[in-house]
């Protein structure tokens, strides 16, 4: 015989498979931006011993690679801070409202932060598509870089969609910090 979940098993949307995805995509994002700031430390290291005096070299690209992975680390970081609540918050003003009060004020700020993430995403989008077009690269390696703006675009989707969550569920984290 199969084991029914309790009504308060059906009720967890920690366990909803759309908040499961949204928890791994969201907590991946966050190793991608770790990845990415370990990437600038490795190159701007490597280039500076290269540059030592009996070295005398240096290391190609360092500038772009640097530039990119700063991009990156920056987008990707975006939706993880957005899911743990992790940006300022108003708390003097919120702090002198009851709670419906400040749950009208949540309900504002992340309908707010839903419209210019989303308009973010929608906009790097197309620059990235413009950057494909005209055939833009990186300044020292010569490599196309259309997609890191469709990568922050991604990354901006994700924000849309962290505050989504909160506003369907504004007692619950995505991810704890």
């Amino acid at each position: 015989m199969a084991v029914r979940p309790s009504s308060e098993q059906r009720a967890d949307p920690g366990g909803c498979l759309l908040t499961r995805a949204l928890r791994a995509i969201v907590l991946g994002l966050a190793f991608v931006s770790g990845a990415s700031v370990l990437a600038m430390i490795a190159v701007t290291c490597l280039d500076v011993i290269l540059r030592l005096p009996f070295i005398g070299r240096s290391l190609t690209g360092a500038y772009d690679i640097t530039k990119m992975a700063g991009a990156l680390s920056l987008a990707a970081a975006l939706p993880y801070t957005t899911a743990c609540k992790g940006h300022i918050a108003i708390e003097y003003f919120a702090l002198k409202l009851r709670p419906r009060g400040r749950r009208i004020l949540d309900v504002g700020i992340d309908l707010l932060g839903m419209a210019l993430f989303a308009f973010l995403a929608w906009r790097t989008v197309l620059y990235g598509v413009e950057m494909l077009r005209s055939g833009q690269v990186s300044q020292t390696l010569q490599c196309p870089i259309f997609w890191l703006p469709w990568a922050i675009g991604v990354c901006c989707g994700m924000v849309v969609l962290v505050l989504g969550h909160h506003l369907l569920h504004p007692d619950q984290e995505v991810v704890r910090p």
